[in-house]
């Protein structure tokens, strides 16, 4: 996992700063053009002659960026320890707090979106595998693969036109996480406000990875039923529901704990479009928005964070295995 990280940190941190543009030259471009015009000069131009070589060795001391690129990098990781990512050139306080004010946002989601989809998606897979053929089995295959074909955004957008005070039913609020009147609120009034509000961006999120996951989970059971150990216990006389529930499904779980590792990153990192959407302020808007500003320490925190949570997962992964299947041992 070290050698993954240490590499995934080096090469986003070398692309970063080798892209055009850099916080020095927005800076400047502030300071001549009160923010107007942004991404249209570059250091260097006729645009930054009335910049004196003064003010901009000072701000290149100030970002750092008077230090060679392999030096930075050794400063960034020394810091590293601390969990210290610098300071945001953007919001011009620390990194740790800018990403800590987003990341509640996308872990709520990330968190009920992965706990819903594997809730319903295991069980409706099974139920198609043991119904296979059947009408339930075709009707739900053409649901879900209907819901496959929409993009989360797309969705989201028809979900606030349909029901959330366009033209046809106002059922749920069209954004935000509560409502102006949610501190009043009691407990449960609170948590059902809540719950108001994520509806509409759960299924946005969820609607992809709901597809993947239920035909995986029927298709890993249909291949497990055809194993000798199941025409066993069926030769034994035991009932379906029993060989299905009890002998195959362990089994068949193990292409699902698989995928653990990259549904948690995908959920925890956020989606930029359903976000702005549903005008929720969380890791994907601000990722965008840093690139755009090149806030190079925030990008670079994102990156870390995201990267912990992949290997994270994939580590959690391996662990599921020894749970899901006894016969793995990785002494």
């Amino acid at each position: 996992m070290l050698p993954t990280l240490f590499g995934v940190t080096l090469i986003v941190f070398v692309i970063i700063n080798l892209a055009p543009g850099s916080p020095v030259e927005r800076k400047l471009q502030e300071m001549q053009f009160g923010g107007a015009g942004a991404g249209e000069s570059s250091v260097g131009t006729s645009n930054d002659s009335a910049v004196s070589q003064e003010v901009i060795d000072a701000l290149n001391k100030q970002y750092g960026f008077d230090k060679p690129m392999h030096v930075r990098y050794w400063i960034w990781l020394k810091n590293l320890v601390t969990l210290d990512f610098g300071e945001s050139f953007t919001y011009e306080e620390p990194v740790t707090d800018v990403i800590m004010s987003k990341f509640p946002v996308s872990l709520q989601f990330g968190l009920i979106s992965l706990f819903l989809s594997y809730l319903i998606c295991i069980p409706l897979g099974v139920l198609k595998a043991i119904y296979n053929g059947s009408k339930f089995d075709y009707g739900s295959s053409l649901l879900i693969m209907g819901m496959y074909s929409i993009p989360g955004f797309m969705l989201g957008i028809l979900l606030i036109v349909f029901f959330a005070g366009g033209r046809f039913f106002d059922w749920f609020p069209a954004g935000e996480l509560y409502s102006d009147q949610y501190a009043d609120l009691s407990f449960f009034g609170q948590i059902a406000d809540r719950i108001h509000h994520f509806v509409l961006p759960c299924i946005s999120y969820m609607i992809g990875q709901f597809t993947v996951l239920t035909m995986l989970q029927k298709n890993s059971l249909l291949e497990e039923i055809k194993k000798d150990y199941i025409r066993t216990a069926r030769a034994k006389g035991l009932p379906e529901k029993i060989i299905f529930l009890k002998h195959a499904l362990r089994n068949a779980l193990i292409p699902i704990v698989t995928g653990i590792g990259s549904f948690l990153s995908v959920f925890f990192a956020g989606s930029l479009l359903i976000e702005t959407i549903f005008n929720l302020d969380g890791m994907g808007l601000l990722g965008y928005q840093s690139i755009l500003e090149r806030d190079y320490n925030v990008i670079m925190g994102l990156t870390f964070i995201q990267s912990v949570l992949m290997l994270v997962g994939n580590l959690l992964s391996d662990l599921a295995y020894v749970v899901v299947d006894p016969r793995i041992d990785f002494k």
